[in-house]
């Protein structure tokens, strides 16, 4: 497995992001690993990682980067007041042009494919995978938001008013009794995707807490983690 991390400019600063591929065969299908909200740390990274030994160019990106340089946080309480000060820099016009970035660079690896590409979002950044499937419809063939957040609200800008360009296959993996996403949001969303005839399913996780994918927390939920490895897997290889 080849590991790597490279420092790629946008018209923000530079964004420290860490790449994985298999060492041999390729070119492979480009993945965009975006991290949720306690950041960019050894256990997402073994999961990109894991995502990239099936045969899948994985790029991930640190997207607090514009509110300072590359840090890994603790739990302290000056760390978790830090966080929730970098997440209101992470926006859904931000993202597209951090894709543009991470795409750029894996057009100059003779690693990476030029296909389509997939995004995988947790937390925070599940409603980032629908804005990159809402403004780059002709690249981003499939999504995955795993315990996401924010995707349906009242405000103009809510992820679920705002899909009548994806093309993209698109997989929820949803969260019970998640603040950041009740669970009437299933239903409106539902709604939305289907009146727009996007390709999508939604898998409420009952008695799974918001955070259940990564492993070594409290909020760990292997069932339901092992659940979205077994759909993201399904997703990507029929689309990518």
């Amino acid at each position: 497995m080849i590991e790597e991390r490279v420092e790629l400019g946008t018209a923000d600063g530079e964004m420290t992001t860490f790449v994985f591929h298999p060492e041999e065969g390729g070119p492979f299908p480009v993945v965009l690993y975006l991290m949720d909200a306690p950041s960019i740390r050894p256990v997402l990274c073994d999961m990109a990682s894991r995502l990239a030994t099936t045969g899948y160019y994985v790029m991930l990106p640190y997207l607090f980067y514009r509110g300072g340089p590359y840090r890994e946080f603790g739990q302290s309480d000056e760390d978790m007041h830090a966080r929730r000060d970098l997440m209101a820099t992470v926006t859904m016009t931000g993202i597209v042009t951090d894709a543009e970035a991470m795409l750029a660079h894996a057009a100059t690896d003779p690693a990476a494919g030029d296909g389509p590409v997939g995004a995988i979002g947790f937390c925070m950044s599940g409603r980032l995978t629908m804005a990159l499937a809402q403004a780059m419809p002709d690249r981003v063939a499939a999504i995955a938001s795993i315990h996401g957040g924010w995707l349906v609200t009242d405000e103009a800008d809510s992820p679920h008013r705002h899909v009548d360009r994806i093309r993209a296959e698109a997989y929820f993996g949803w969260a019970d009794e998640d603040p950041t996403a009740p669970r009437e949001g299933v239903e409106v969303l539902d709604r939305a995707l289907t009146e727009a005839g996007v390709r999508h399913r939604i898998d409420f996780m009952e008695g799974a807490v918001h955070g259940f994918a990564p492993p070594g927390s409290e909020r760990y939920d292997r069932a339901a983690s092992e659940r979205h490895w077994e759909r993201v897997h399904d997703l990507f290889r029929r689309n990518l």
